[in-house]
């Protein structure tokens, strides 16, 4: 499932070619993909420009000039592609928005969703997600507070997306290798220098994931060659059997908080 750095690199990528441009049509053949019928939602989106493309933890968030937003959370198996008609993958496409001779298709929506709020039911549906990694008022005394409220272990807290808003199964064993800390720790077996080293490290492998284009392995674009690219980045997370690549020993996969979960035995704590 895509997680924070894989919907950054889309809204980055997205905001620069939609933003300000006008939707000239629209195309559903998966009406279970939308939260209302095939024809209000063509209504209220078909004709509307774009303001600008944002991201709430996992969830793009596309603003219309209506100040209605276009919700996107691909969940498992889903992702998007911009193009021409002629550059349309050889795939299922659950919805399709024309912006003149472009087209942004989503894909793989079966789980997935793209549902259009009003500002009201948007802030509803957002309020029970944690902070963003980033957000300003995240700092590392609060960071440690808001990781020792629950119980648990730390794969469990980072992957809570009331306590932090972003971070999935992929990325919460990717930042406990970088802090050096096992995600089967509990938050308060914690010393304060490993509290920094987990804060420096979520902030610092969310970044670097997000500038290789997260591990998606479909190209947003044709002849995106960015995109995926932390694939062969990536630390430990599905690299059982294979070599740390800080300290030689052999990855380890087991089961923590009922996630499959990957690290390092000799060089995470």
């Amino acid at each position: 499932m895509p997680e924070w750095p894989e919907m950054e690199h889309y809204r980055e990528m997205l905001d620069v070619r939609i933003a300000n441009k006008r939707v000239t049509a629209v195309q559903v053949e998966r009406e279970r993909s939308l939260n209302m019928s095939i024809p209000e939602f063509t209504a209220r989106v078909e004709g509307q420009q774009v303001i600008g493309v944002g991201r709430r933890a996992k969830m793009l968030l596309i603003t219309l000039e209506s100040n209605e937003v276009l919700l996107l959370h691909l969940m498992l198996g889903g992702w998007i592609f911009y193009g021409q008609v002629n550059e349309k993958p050889e795939r299922t496409i659950q919805v399709q928005l024309s912006f003149g001779e472009q087209q942004l298709y989503f894909i793989g929506l079966r789980l997935g969703y793209l549902h259009l709020f009003t500002p009201v039911q948007l802030s509803e549906r957002l309020s029970e997600l944690g902070p963003d990694p980033f957000e300003p008022a995240l700092s590392l005394s609060t960071f440690k507070v808001l990781l020792e409220r629950g119980r648990g272990t730390l794969k469990k807290q980072l992957t809570d997306q009331s306590i932090i808003a972003g971070i999935g199964n992929f990325y919460s064993d990717e930042i406990c290798h970088a802090a050096r800390i096992l995600p089967s720790r509990t938050p308060s077996s914690l010393t304060l220098e490993e509290w920094s080293s987990l804060y420096e490290s979520m902030h610092g492998t969310l970044i670097e994931a997000s500038q290789a284009g997260g591990y998606m392995d479909q190209a947003f674009y044709n002849g995106d060659s960015l995109t995926g690219s932390y694939n062969h980045m990536c630390r430990v997370y599905d690299r059982e059997g294979e070599l740390c690549h800080r300290c030689g020993q052999i990855i380890v996969r087991n089961t923590v908080s009922s996630k499959k979960s990957f690290h390092c035995p000799q060089c995470q704590r």
